[in-house]
């Protein structure tokens, strides 16, 4: 927008003393709008039983040792894939006898791998290499009840299992465990800030901010077992032990004269 020269002379002028009546805000005046808070952060941990487990075992079958991997026949190979199979049978008939569902167990895919073996003795004292295909099927068990447990993990060692890879605990809610966690990081929060208005003399008001520092992560337990043990040479170990969730949080409250 344009004015003519004589307008434009009377309101430059009136702009000037408009601006003159408004008073800078002082840093008093802006303190005064800033509101004084109290910043507190807190960790929690909270420790929890799990209530189910994951079990994992692996059966393993193997063709006769050949001079050459094409020396494999095809029939030496569906033998060891039938003997396998009827075994992975037999056991899931062992864990259904001990109470366990049938769709609590997953077979995983076969697994084809050839081994290069040289404990094969030549007549000139070196070694011959070897080859032989090792036929594997993991199995994925669940538990959802951990007094079962002892009892399946007998019937796995009966069964001649060639690998228990461990025990996997965990927890039917995992939600819920987080929530605690989160809850318990909250309330201590509280009671820091508490405690630091009672010792500084203030009050407290309504709480302005609040944030995660640390969002609760819920991570399986897991226990290894050794080959000794699948192989029925000790006693295995049943506890479950704790799984520890850790959460933390920032909050902030204002803060107000104390009554």
């Amino acid at each position: 927008m344009s004015f003519p020269r004589p307008a434009r002379a009377l309101f430059l002028p009136a702009l000037v003393a408009m601006l003159s009546i408004a008073p800078p805000m002082t840093a008093s005046a802006l303190a005064a709008e800033t509101p004084h808070r109290l910043d507190v952060q807190a960790q929690a941990e909270l420790a929890v039983v799990p209530d189910r487990a994951t079990l994992e075992a692996r059966l393993w079958e193997h063709t006769p040792a050949v001079a050459q991997a094409a020396d494999v026949e095809a029939d030496a190979l569906r033998e060891a894939r039938e003997r396998l199979e009827e075994r992975a049978a037999a056991l899931i008939q062992r864990l259904e006898a001990q109470g366990l569902a049938s769709e609590s167990v997953t077979a995983g895919s076969l697994q084809v791998q050839p081994q290069r073996l040289s404990d094969v003795q030549r007549g000139d004292d070196k070694p011959e290499p070897r080859v032989r295909t090792r036929l594997q099927r993991p199995l994925s068990i669940e538990v959802e009840d951990l007094a079962q447990l002892p009892a399946l993990l007998d019937a796995l060692t009966a069964a001649g299992v060639n690998a228990l890879d461990g025990v996997r605990y965990d927890l039917s809610d995992r939600e819920a465990a987080t929530d605690e966690a989160l809850v318990k990081a909250l309330a201590k929060a509280r009671h820091k800030a508490e405690l630091m208005a009672e010792t500084l003399g203030i009050g407290l008001g309504e709480v302005i901010a609040a944030s995660e520092t640390r969002a609760p992560v819920f991570q399986p337990r897991m226990m290894a077992m050794s080959d000794a043990r699948a192989e029925g040479a000790g006693p295995a170990e049943y506890r479950p032990g704790t799984i520890t969730i850790e959460a933390g949080v920032n909050v902030s409250w204002e803060i107000e004269p104390k009554p």
